[in-house]
């Protein structure tokens, strides 16, 4: 999605367009006053399981995946800006601005645990420790580039001067496949981007992660349904030029963007399911699938396509699309593994409340304490 597609675009942009891109002030989302009685608090004890953890125990979070990881894009309001990687925004991983002005998973459980570490701040490359911290995502990541992110978190985070790598609990998120399903029409690049190579990829991934890292919860944020980008094609002029420049596949008629995506997000259940990932306590994989059957692209009051929610080239989240992507992937966090949503309505996103752990299973929801809770609130 990234780099030399974006260098592409945006000359063909400058031809078209003559840089009249800027869609003004960036909109944004917040969640003032954010309290959950009773649950704010860690564990009376570090617990020994990865089914006993309440948000409060988590100490190190981090993320590996793509521009969307990145953050590409996010605080831009030009199309050339596109181009920078604006951490501190990113969803999953980035630390910027506070709950109050800005909805993240940190900045969530900051809430929870103000000393929280891994967190990304400002714009920055994935070579600038002091901003990108535990974001190991990088633009234009495919997903054979997990394995190689997930060595380089491993080794950032047992030589950190403030992580107990033993001891602290960790919460690391992976998102990828977007870069993969946006070339998987290209006949010489069938093979390599095909499920069973992605599922092998995000395997070897948490693996390395299994191996390397004690006291880990895994979060993948399941595949989300691109043939968004197909509708926005479709009624926005602005974004032809975009899509057809990093995305190519998204304007590919003949090819099954629903039906690829679909396959990406049955590799990711088949890993939660793994027994491979179930031989210890302390380590476990969760899809947050909420993303799986959103379909349907946000709207204004006018129904037409609501760009806000998008950065400048109508592919990548803005600021506020990250703060709506990060109040479904909590909300998910909190769902147990049977009951969570698999949909979110960008259109009324905004208000969408974000939930508190449940008072009778107070924790980070996996498949064991999904299916018996009682069992670790003894822990």
């Amino acid at each position: 999605m990234m780099q030399g597609g974006i260098i592409r675009a945006f000359f063909a942009f400058l031809v078209s367009t003559c840089l009249s891109t800027s869609l003004g002030a960036l909109r944004d989302s917040g969640y003032k006053q954010f309290d959950c009685p009773g649950a704010m608090e860690p564990s009376k004890m570090i617990p020994l399981s990865a089914h006993a953890v309440r948000p409060a125990d988590i100490k190190v979070i981090a993320g590996i995946g793509d521009s969307l990881t990145a953050g590409n894009g996010a605080g831009a309001t030009s199309f050339i800006d596109v181009i920078k990687q604006y951490r501190g925004l990113a969803f999953t991983i980035g630390g910027d601005k506070g709950l109050e002005n800005h909805v993240t998973i940190p900045n969530i459980l900051l809430k929870f645990n103000p000393t929280l570490i891994g967190q990304s701040h400002g714009i920055g490359r994935v070579d600038e420790a002091n901003k990108t911290q535990l974001n190991v995502a990088f633009p234009g990541a495919k997903s054979k580039d997990l394995p190689r992110e997930a060595q380089e978190l491993v080794r950032k985070i047992v030589t950190h001067r403030r992580i107990n790598a033993l001891t602290d609990w960790k919460l690391i998120t992976i998102f990828i496949g977007a870069n993969d399903i946006c070339f998987m029409c290209q006949e010489s690049k069938k093979k390599s981007l095909s499920i069973q190579n992605y599922e092998k990829n995000l395997r070897q991934a948490i693996q390395i992660l299994h191996a390397g890292l004690t006291r880990v919860i895994v979060n993948i944020v399941g595949m989300f349904q691109m043939q968004i980008l197909r509708i926005i094609h479709n009624k926005e002029h602005k974004c032809k030029g975009y899509h057809e420049m990093i995305c190519d596949c998204a304007v590919v008629k003949s090819f099954d963007m629903g039906a690829a995506c679909r396959s990406y997000q049955k590799a990711e259940m088949d890993l939660q399911t793994e027994a491979l990932f179930e031989d210890r306590e302390d380590f476990t994989v969760v899809l947050q699938p909420y993303l799986f059957d959103t379909d349907a692209p946000p709207l204004t009051s006018e129904g037409k396509v609501d760009l806000s929610f998008f950065a400048e080239d109508c592919l990548h989240f803005s600021q506020y699309g990250h703060a709506v992507a990060a109040k479904g992937l909590w909300n998910n966090m909190m769902q147990p593994v049977d009951r969570k949503s698999t949909s979110m309505n960008l259109t009324n996103a905004a208000a969408i409340p974000l939930m508190c752990p449940d008072s009778s299973c107070p924790f980070i929801r996996t498949k064991k304490n999904s299916e018996d809770c009682e069992h670790y609130m003894k822990e």
